[in-house]
């Protein structure tokens, strides 16, 4: 990690994309899969999470192509099949035969891309306010995927879109995530991945019916009640399709469950890992 930006952890070769990711703690290994807002890295998504579970686990953070500080190369098109390899490529590079995969939103899809398609590569799976089913799209994920960077239009998304108490959004954290978000190239790489019309970013993330019912790994669905990105009908869908699955909501909680709730959504998963939940 580096000392002057935490954000920056080591860097591995994943085919033509140079990966940036967090590896902390020892023990069974879990990935991290981060969400797709403007901004976004695995280290702000994840610190949290992986300062309550370092002590068991070995947590993997990795940053997709397109965000935080992975390499991609100059005529990347970003799709789900090019996230899903630089995946796979990540845990061939650093000899992780399976491991267990905590998926929010964007991410959520991710995860059960990898349950889906590398079925022998995954113990349990988290899925936490996921995209990855059908849905209509949300006026707050347009809004999100819409972002024009600005420090009003991050405070704006990070207060009214994201979190459900605002208070929890400092000034400090809306310069910090604005920053990331202007950062060369970023608001680039960003606008290119879910263009307008943006239900078909939606569409390019959705599993079928069909592949969801394929997962029987043990999997927990997270989901915030109050979420204005991704509708808590996704995690019913997925507590549906999934068999082996249990879905715990937190009321009064919004987008940022990991955040939002961290010392509870660290319990609960912490108690899932173990196999107590």
């Amino acid at each position: 990690m580096s000392e002057s930006n935490p954000e920056i952890g080591r860097s591995v070769r994943t085919g033509d994309i140079v990966t940036n990711y967090h590896d902390v703690g020892e023990g069974a290994p879990v990935l991290l899969f981060h969400g797709s807002g403007p901004g976004v890295s695995a280290w702000a998504n994840w610190r949290l999470l992986i300062g309550a579970l370092s002590p068991k686990y070995r947590l993997l953070a990795p940053d997709f192509a397109g965000f935080g500080y992975t390499e991609v190369p100059g005529d990347i098109t970003y799709s789900r099949q090019v996230w899903l390899d630089q995946m796979i490529a990540f845990m061939d590079a650093l000899g992780v035969e399976k491991a267990s995969v905590v998926g929010n939103s964007f991410g959520g899809s991710m995860a059960l891309a990898l349950a889906i398609h590398h079925p022998e590569r995954v113990d349990k799976v988290i899925l936490m306010g996921a995209a990855g089913v059908p849905f209509e799209l949300t006026d707050g994920l347009d809004r999100v995927w819409g972002y024009q960077p600005s420090i009003e239009n991050m405070g704006r998304l990070m207060r009214e879109t994201f979190a459900y108490d605002p208070a929890l959004i400092s000034d400090d954290l809306v310069r910090m995530r604005y920053g990331a978000s202007v950062r060369p190239g970023a608001q680039e790489a960003f606008s290119s991945m879910f263009p307008v019309p943006r239900q078909h970013g939606v569409d390019g993330l959705a599993h079928t019916e069909d592949e969801v019912r394929t997962v029987r790994h043990r999997t927990l669905i997270v989901h915030g009640r109050d979420d204005k990105v991704i509708p808590l009908s996704n995690s019913l869908t997925l507590l549906d399709w999934i068999d082996d699955s249990q879905l715990h909501v937190f009321g009064r909680c919004g987008h940022w469950t990991q955040i939002e709730k961290a010392g509870e959504f660290a319990q609960l998963v912490g108690s899932f890992l173990d196999g107590a939940a």
